[in-house]
């Protein structure tokens, strides 16, 4: 089972007990700090994505350590211009170690969408049964059909119509 979840700006793909290093975080050494912004859980094959964040599901960690990274050097040189500038940094990192990852609410989001999905779809069905029937029928027709139907209504300018305007002119 694996997440990709969002700490501290940055999209990281965590196992469970695996180490990861991340932007400072204010909590202090030992701590556990949970991470809700799941964008992403992979339950051997079941793939759940958020729309942008699972609601429900979380991501439990322990602060290790508090260290700085490598050293990174920013050198800035204009050729012939006599210009250089060097500069370092190092980045102030948190080591955290992944404790659990809780899927609780992924399970109950697409149950839910399934259960509206049908009475959404009922209403309007009831709601214009002969019309509907009406613009499918045109629409399964081809142009020229659909111009001679035009034709025989005695409809102005249907020579130069798209299908989607004979279809409209005709309803």
């Amino acid at each position: 089972m694996y997440a990709i979840v969002d700490i501290a700006g940055q999209q990281f793909k965590v196992e469970k007990d695996q180490k990861v290093y991340v932007h400072r975080l204010d909590a202090e050494e030992g701590k556990k700090v949970n991470f809700d912004r799941v964008l992403l859980i992979d339950d051997n094959g079941k793939v759940n994505i958020g729309a942008p964040a699972i609601s429900g599901a979380q991501v439990s960690a322990t602060v290790l350590e508090h260290l700085k990274g490598d050293k990174v050097i920013v050198f800035k040189k204009k050729r012939r211009k006599g210009y250089q500038k060097k500069n370092g940094h190092r980045q102030s990192l948190t080591e955290i170690q992944i404790n659990d990852i809780v899927a609780s609410g992924a399970k109950a989001a697409p149950a839910k969408k399934e259960e509206a999905a049908p009475k959404a779809e009922a209403p309007k069905a009831e709601a214009k049964p002969a019309a509907t029937e009406a613009a499918t029928d045109l629409s399964s027709m081809t142009v020229a059909e659909l111009k001679d139907m035009a034709k025989d209504k005695e409809i102005s300018g249907y020579s130069s119509m798209k299908k989607a305007e004979l279809i409209e002119a005709l309803s």
